[in-house]
């Protein structure tokens, strides 16, 4: 009898580590993804808002300032930070001549996401997950062609 005594309570132990070492990555897991769908859903926000600002700007200097912007407040109502963010503007057919009928905007955002929780101890940067989201803008065919 005396044997089955000691063993009183090693139950409640065991179920303590086995949360904490089957928990506590689980947990981790789930904030990171749960970051990297930020910037997911911050970057594909932003390509197209930067689209959208390049289509109804008055010429194609002031689009590209303006796609930037829109681009930077997209990706901070995310709450994702826009100094890691890119934003690239191109043009099909004619890279000189966006604002032209028949033409297609297309808008490329990287984020470079950083890792959850992760300390500094790791070197001079931290690890980061790259996401990248392409929107097509089509500059419409029946428009006024703009400078």
């Amino acid at each position: 009898m005396r044997g089955r005594d000691s063993e009183q309570g090693s139950g409640v132990v065991e179920f303590t580590w086995l949360v904490i070492l089957l928990l506590v990555p689980l947990v981790y897991l789930l904030l990171a993804v749960f970051e990297v769908q930020r910037a997911s859903y911050g970057a594909a926000a932003a390509s197209r808002a930067a689209g959208r600002a390049f289509v109804l700007a008055p010429d194609q200097a002031t689009g590209y300032m303006r796609a930037e912007s829109a681009a930077r407040v997209a990706l901070s109502d995310q709450g994702v930070d826009a100094g890691a963010a890119s934003v690239q503007v191109s043009c099909d057919p004619a890279p000189d001549q966006c604002l032209t009928p028949g033409s297609t905007i297309t808008v490329l955002v990287t984020v470079q996401q950083p890792v959850p929780l992760t300390p500094d101890v790791f070197g001079g940067s931290t690890p980061t997950i790259r996401v990248a989201s392409t929107h097509a803008e089509p500059y419409g065919t029946f428009r006024e062609a703009r400078p």
